[in-house]
Parts: structure tokens; sequence; C-alpha cells
């Protein structure tokens, strides 16, 4: 039987995404986040364990990856607490990370979008978040990077429009729900993709901003 981990599991995303691999497949679950047990109390089951710990702790980090077959990061880590979670990984032996981060890293933001989203945003790729994906990057595990756009809510929006690095990225939006499916099926492997960085956004949205603002 399969069994992933989810880091940050107490966010939006976290959430979506284990309410989706518990309705969508067989696996066991890892709910790894501050109060934990407590905080996610809804999904507690046969397939479900918990483990409360902060993502600078190796220590619980582990306890939280054993015998895991991949790992998801539902949170847009600073190089802080993506240093330890490769370490723990590196001792857990566990290969398969799906991490989260944020568009223009590679300063890939381009078309209409690029204006509001820098104004907005910031210069992304003067930020330590590059030290994040080099982090990753340049370990020698099996990693997805999903650079995500401007998030909203709506159940019904779950299509994915995907870039590859080296690729320009022009979407300007992307429901929490389309993003924990997208991370679900990397960790079932119904989305085939291996030591990637993917832009990922919403199709048909090359706007000027997202429709909510």
């Amino acid at each position: 039987m399969a069994k992933y981990a989810i880091l940050a599991a107490t966010g939006r995303i976290g959430q979506l995404t284990t309410r989706y691999l518990l309705d969508n497949s067989e696996a066991d679950l890892v709910l790894f986040g501050h109060n934990a047990k407590q905080r996610l109390a809804e999904f507690a089951g046969d397939r479900v364990s918990f483990v409360d710990g902060d993502l600078k702790d190796e220590q619980a980090l582990q306890e939280a990856f054993d015998d895991v077959d991949a790992v998801f990061l539902a949170y847009v880590a600073t190089p802080d607490l993506i240093n330890p979670v490769i370490k723990a990984l590196d001792a857990s032996g566990v290969k398969r990370l799906i991490a989260m981060s944020v568009p223009d890293v590679y300063q890939e933001v381009a078309g209409s979008f690029q204006a509001w989203y820098r104004e907005h945003t910031g210069l992304v790729w003067k930020t330590n978040y590059v030290d994040t994906i080099d982090a990753i990057e340049n370990s020698d595990l099996d990693y997805v990077i999903l650079r995500t756009t401007w998030l909203y809510d709506n159940p019904s929006k779950t299509d994915v429009d995907v870039t590859k690095k080296g690729e320009p990225f022009k979407d300007a939006q992307i429901t929490r729900e389309a993003v924990a499916k997208f991370a679900a099926e990397l960790l079932i492997g119904q989305q085939d993709y291996h030591r990637e960085s993917l832009g990922i956004g919403e199709p048909n949205t090359e706007w000027t901003k997202p429709s909510f603002y």
C-alpha cells in the first residue's frame, strides 16, 4: 500500500490534497504540521496518521517520512525550511518530493501578466526563493517543483496549464483545488514528471491580472 506524507498539511492546499487522496486513492497518509492532530481531526481514520512538528525539526520530519513513498510540501518554503526537509529526506531514503514555489524565480513571467505580477509580487528572482529552488534542483531527489501563480478557490476549475523551465509563464491565476489535484496526481503517478520545475496556471488565463483583482 502506498503511503504519502503531506507537509504543512494544516494549510488550505494541504487539506485539499488530503481530501483528494482519501477520496481518489487507497493510499495511507501522514499529515505533518503544527498541532496537526488537533487541527486536522476531521481526517482521522485508519488510513491517516499525524505528526505534530515544525519544518525545521529534522527529527519530527524523519518520523513523518518513515516508510513513505513520496512527500508533498504544500507550502512555499524559504531556505531555512527546505534544507532540513532535504536532509530528513536523505536520512530517510525517500527520493520523491513535490514542492510548491512561485513563478519568476527564473525571470520567466512574460506577456501581459508580467507588469502586474512584478508590481504585486516583487522581483522574485532577487529573493531567497531562488536559493530554495537551487537547493532542490542541486539535490539527488526525484523532485517536481510547482511554480504556482495567483491562487483562488473554485472547486469546478481543476484543469492545469503546464509550462516547463525555460518556457515563458503567462497564466494569471489558478485554483487551490487545481493545485491540490495536480499535486495528488503527481504523488500517485497519474502525472509523470521527474526532476522538473513546472509552472502551473489555469488554462486560458493569459491576462493582465487575475480575474479577482
